[in-house]
C-alpha cells in the first residue's frame, strides 16, 4: 500500500505529495527548466514520498531575476509598510488554519512525531510570522545633530534611512523546515525585501505548501520565489549569484564557510547560523527532579538534531552518577517509532546518510573508550532510526566530544571545582547555546556572562520565542536570527545631509 492512501494520511496532504511539485518563481509553479525531479524519502520507513522538481543554475538565474524586478519594478517596494505588514499576517492565519496539514507534511518528511510538529514546529512558525508583521511598521531611521568645525554658522539637517538590502538568497536546512523558513522568511518581507528561498533537499515539501499560501495571502508576483534542489549545484548557485544581495544560510559550519566564499564574488552582506557542541553545566546544587529531565531534553529533543543541542553533559561530581543516570533512564523510556504513531515520542533520523553519519560517531566513541550505559545503536531494520544514546568514559580530545554529532547522542563528564567548568565548557570551535542548572541566582549569572554562547539557558533549554535573539559566537555563526536583532541582517542605512542655512 502507498502512503499516499494511507488511512493515517490528512487527505489534504495525501493529495499533495501525489502530484510532482513544482518550483514557485515569478508567482508560477513551473517545472525545472532542465525537466529533472529528485525523490524525497519518508525517513521512518525509507520509501520515496514524493518527486520534486530539481532546480538548477539556471532556475536559479529566472528566480533571481524574478525577484529582481519584484524589488526594483514591482509594486512591493511601493506598498505601505502596513500593508506589507497585512501580508505577512494573513500568512500567518493562514498557516495557522493548515495546521494539521503542516503538521503531516514536516512528520512525514522530516521524520518528527506529529504531535510535536503541530504544537511546537507550526504554531512557533505562525507566531514568528505575527511577530514580524508588527515590526514592519517600526523600522525606523533617526536625526542626527551634526557639529561640523570646518563649516562655521552653517545649520545642516542629518538622517538616516533604514532601507531594505534588496534581493536574499535564503537556504534552510531540514530539521525544522516550515520554522527555518519562517525566520528567515519573515524578516525579509517585514524590511521589504523579495527572496529566493533554497529548502533543503531532504525537506522540501513544507516550503513548497507554505509558497501555496503565500501565493494566496496576495504577495505580488516575484516577492517570494520557491526553488528546491540540491546544495551543490542550486544552493552554490545562489550563494554565488552577482544580482543577490544578501545570502542567509543555516547549517553546518562547513557549508558555512563555502557559502562566505561563494559571496565574495560581489561582497554580498551574509548571514549564519550555523553548527554547535552546547555545554549543560548541572551543579550539585541544581533542583534535580528538574535539571534531569531538563537535560535529557535538552539532548533528545527532535531526535538532537538541533544546532544549539546539549551534547555535551558536564556535571559535578557528588551529583554525577544520579544525574547521568537519570538522563539514561529517561532515554531508555523514550519510545522510538513512526512520527505518526501517537505514541512516538521521537521518529527517525532524516536520512539514511544521516543515520550513518550518527552511528559512525558511535563507532567511532566506542573504539575510543567511551561506554554507552543507554542506546548505543541503530535501533529496527527499517528506516532511520538511532537509539537515544548517553555515553560515559569520555574525554575532552575524543571525536563526540569535539564534534557535532546532530543526533541523540550525549557526552557526559563530571567535574570538581566549579571554577574549571568555564574552560572546559569554552574549550570548542562552536558557540552557540549552553545551559546552566543551579539554585544560586548569582553564581549562574556569573556563568551566564562567562560562556562564550549566543545563548545561555538557566534552569531551562530549548526556550525559543520570536522576541528572542538566536544565534551564536565563533564557529557558529555571523548575526542573529529573531527578535529586532535580526532586522540589522536585512536592513542597510543611509546617511542624508542637507544644508538648512
Amino acid at each position: 500500500m502507498g502512503i499516499a492512501v494511507s488511512p493515517q494520511i490528512h487527505p489534504q496532504v495525501a493529495e499533495f505529495i501525489d502530484q510532482p511539485r513544482k518550483m514557485l518563481i515569478n508567482g508560477r509553479w513551473v517545472n525545472a527548466a532542465s525537466g529533472k525531479t529528485f525523490p524525497t524519502y519518508n525517513p521512518a520507513t525509507g520509501e520515496i514520498l514524493a518527486h520534486v522538481a530539481e532546480g538548477d543554475r539556471e532556475d536559479i538565474n529566472q528566480a533571481v531575476k524574478a525577484a529582481r524586478n519584484a524589488f526594483d519594478n514591482g509594486p512591493w517596494r511601493r506598498m505601505t509598510a502596513s500593508q506589507r505588514g497585512r501580508l505577512i499576517w494573513k500568512l500567518a492565519d493562514l498557516l495557522e488554519q493548515h495546521t494539521e496539514e503542516f503538521g503531516y507534511i514536516e512528520s512525514l518528511d522530516n521524520g518528527k512525531p506529529l504531535n510535536i510538529a503541530k504544537a511546537a514546529d507550526v504554531p512557533l512558525a505562525v507566531d514568528l510570522f505575527r511577530y514580524m508583521a508588527g515590526w514592519a511598521t517600526k523600522i525606523e531611521g533617526n536625526t542626527i545633530p551634526l557639529s561640523v568645525p570646518y563649516t562655521p554658522g552653517a545649520k545642516y539637517l542629518a538622517y538616516t534611512l533604514r532601507e531594505p538590502v534588496g534581493v536574499v538568497g535564503q537556504i534552510i536546512p531540514w530539521n525544522f523546515p516550515l520554522l527555518m523558513a519562517a525566520w528567515k522568511l519573515g524578516p525579509a518581507l517585514a524590511t521589504g525585501c523579495t527572496v529566493v528561498l533554497k529548502p533543503a533537499e531532504q525537506t522540501p515539501l513544507s516550503a513548497l505548501r507554505l509558497g501555496d499560501l503565500i501565493m494566496e495571502a496576495g504577495f505580488p508576483e516575484g516577492v517570494v520565489n520557491i526553488v528546491p534542489g540540491y546544495g551543490e549545484t542550486a544552493g552554490a548557485a545562489l550563494a554565488a549569484h552577482p544580482d543577490v544581495d544578501k545570502v542567509a544560510f543555516t547549517g553546518s559550519t562547513e557549508v558555512g564557510k563555502l557559502i562566505v566564499h561563494a559571496a565574495a564574488g560581489n561582497l554580498k552582506k551574509v548571514s549564519l547560523e550555523l553548527g554547535g557542541k552546547s555545554p549543560n553545566v548541572v551543579f550539585k546544587d541544581a533542583d534535580l527532579e528538574i535539571a534531569i529531565p531538563g537535560s535529557a531534553s535538552a539532548i533528545f529533543f527532535n531526535h538532537g538534531q538541533c544546532c544549539c543541542a546539549g551534547s555535551r553533559l558536564y556535571v559535578e561530581k557528588s551529583v554525577y552518577d544520579q544525574v547521568v543516570e537519570g538522563v539514561a533512564e529517561a532515554a531508555r523510556k523514550i519510545k522510538v517509532g513512526s512520527g505518526l504513531d501517537p505514541d512516538t515520542q521521537m521518529g527517525p533520523l532524516v536520512s539514511e546518510e544521516q543515520m550513518n553519519r550518527v552511528c559512525g560517531y558511535l563507532d567511532a566513541g566506542l573504539s575510543e573508550g567511551a561506554k554507552a550505559i543507554a542506546g548505543g545503536h541503530k535501533a529496527g531494520d527499517r528506516g532511520y532510526f538511532v537509539e537515544p544514546t548517553v555515553l560515559v568514559n569520555t574525554q575532552e580530545k575524543m571525536k563526540v566530544v569535539q564534534e557535532e554529532i546532530f543526533g541523540p547522542v550525549v557526552v557526559a563528564m563530571p567535574f570538581t571545582d566549579p571554577e574549571e567548568i568555564i574552560p572546559r565548557a569554552n574549550n570548542s570551535d562552536y558557540g552557540l547555546a549552553a545551559a546552566v542548572w543551579t539554585r544560586d541566582i548569582g553564581k549562574a549569572h556569573r556563568m551566564a556572562e562567562q560562556l562564550r554562547a549566543g545563548t545561555v539557558w538557566i534552569n531551562c533549554y530549548n526556550i525559543f520565542d520570536a522576541a528572542m535573539p538566536f544565534g551564536g559566537y565563533k564557529q557558529s555563526g555571523w548575526g542573529r536570527e529573531m527578535g529586532h536583532d535580526v532586522l540589522n541582517l536585512y536592513t542597510q542605512t543611509k546617511a542624508v545631509c542637507t544644508r538648512i542655512a
